[in-house]
């Protein structure tokens, strides 16, 4: 393909990606209702369904619960980890997202009676619902690591790019002297569920790549640990990303379960189906173990045949609407469904979840379906991506086909992830996309 060809494809992802947040959509009726809507957590979720409901919905009292006057941009934390983007990148003023006329809690939630209908707070307010939607996100178990604490990260070769805006910018410091001096330089996932599948991959990818740029990949052993046997949840993309390490010299040591980490040895411990390994590191990047929040598991609404250990919401996968409580919903990364940790997946099960409220408010069944749908712009180097989409399924479901291959390395699912996914979000948050 000419050169020019190719930026002609990409022009054109470029512009299909902001369909969504240019497109002008239909007016849809608004539905006349006193309901008392009780919305747990003001990240993408929460606040994505709190904007659209209050557009839809005339007459609701819509409560939203969170203490965070800060809303995070999640997905941006891999480009911040290595330098790629400032701390403030990913951060922005919550009231600026929230819609007007609703009733803003800022406290933690302590606990959800079902039975009664009730959310209380860690002050001891109580909240009366009707309908109740939790989007509280998880919880990122540090203390399951022994020896380890977020306070760590950017010291002693440790980063953690989960931590949050400035625990990813102390990774690049860490990550930056191991891409000059080279050494050994672990790269781990939990055996848990966890959010954005993707990172742990993208952060090895990058760190190799930028270490290549410096022509120090001869001073560096790269290892990439995770417990479970296969590198993605989705056979053929494991595949692909097995051929990748491959090809690039990235060591793989599978069905490891990182413990603990020594950070004055500079040696982390794994577990093994044989008992403890301990692998030394100049470098060691840590994703903890994540669960649901307290609250959730004490509230008896989580899952009690399947993650016992981690709480997440039982809902139907399809619905997003509880197996037991017909008036509670759960949105993003406390739904107990096999896929959808990721900002994409929250984008197309907002619109599901409102569909079915609106539509038990008005004594009808709703009719959308989530699908599973999951998108991982798997970053593989600078300037390159592949764009992974698929259901529940494990069906690759591209979003252009004929544009973008999802396997290949392309210029124009770097554009995705680096420019058009934020504005997407930020669409997606005003409840317009």
């Amino acid at each position: 393909m000419k050169r020019r060809e190719f930026l002609g494809l990409a022009a054109l992802g470029g512009a299909a990606a902001a369909l969504p947040v240019t497109e002008a959509k239909p007016a849809r009726a608004q539905v006349s209702t006193s309901a008392r809507i009780v919305i747990v957590g003001a990240g993408a979720a929460g606040t994505a369904l709190a904007n659209r409901l209050s557009e839809r919905l005339a007459g609701a009292r819509i409560t939203i619960i969170d203490p965070r006057t800060t809303h995070l941009y999640q997905p941006g934390l891999t480009l911040v980890a290595t330098g790629l983007k400032p701390a403030s990148y990913v951060t922005s003023d919550e009231s600026r997202w929230l819609p007007k006329g609703i009733d803003w809690i800022r406290e933690k939630v302590a606990a959800v009676d079902a039975e009664t209908r009730t959310v209380s707070t860690e002050s001891g307010r109580t909240i009366d619902y009707d309908w109740l939607v939790l989007a509280p996100g998880l919880v990122l178990d540090y203390g399951a690591i022994e020896g380890f604490s977020v306070d760590m990260i950017g010291e002693n070769g440790i980063g953690g790019l989960y931590g949050g805006p400035e625990q990813a910018a102390r990774t690049w410091q860490a990550a930056r002297k191991f891409t000059e001096d080279g050494g050994i330089g672990i790269f781990t996932r939990p055996a848990t569920e966890m959010k954005c599948a993707g990172a742990p991959l993208k952060h090895t990818f990058l760190i190799d790549d930028i270490a290549r740029r410096a022509g120090n990949t001869g001073k560096m052993n790269m290892i990439y640990t995770a417990p479970q046997s296969s590198l993605f949840g989705v056979p053929i993309v494991a595949e692909k990303v097995r051929m990748l390490f491959e090809d690039r010299g990235i060591n793989t040591i599978m069905q490891r379960t990182l413990t603990a980490v020594d950070a004055g040895a500079k040696r982390a411990t794994f577990a093994t189906g044989d008992g403890n390994e301990e692998i030394d590191y100049d470098y060691i990047h840590v994703i903890p173990p994540q669960r649901a929040p307290d609250f959730i598991r004490r509230s008896g609404l989580s899952w009690s045949d399947k993650w016992t250990d981690q709480g997440w919401v039982e809902v139907d996968m399809h619905t997003l609407r509880h197996l037991r409580y017909p008036d509670i919903f759960a949105l993003g990364d406390v739904a107990g469904v096999p896929k959808g940790k990721t900002a994409a997946s929250v984008k197309w099960q907002v619109p599901v979840v409102e569909d079915h409220l609106v539509a038990a408010i008005e004594g009808r069944e709703g009719t959308a379906s989530y699908n599973g749908y999951t998108s991982c712009p798997l970053i593989t180097r600078i300037g390159r991506a592949m764009l992974v989409e698929f259901d529940y399924r494990n069906n690759l479901t591209p979003s252009f086909p004929g544009i973008i291959a999802p396997l290949e390395e392309l210029w124009i699912s770097w554009l995705m992830k680096e420019v058009a996914l934020k504005a997407t979000y930020n669409a997606m948050l005003r409840g317009q996309a």
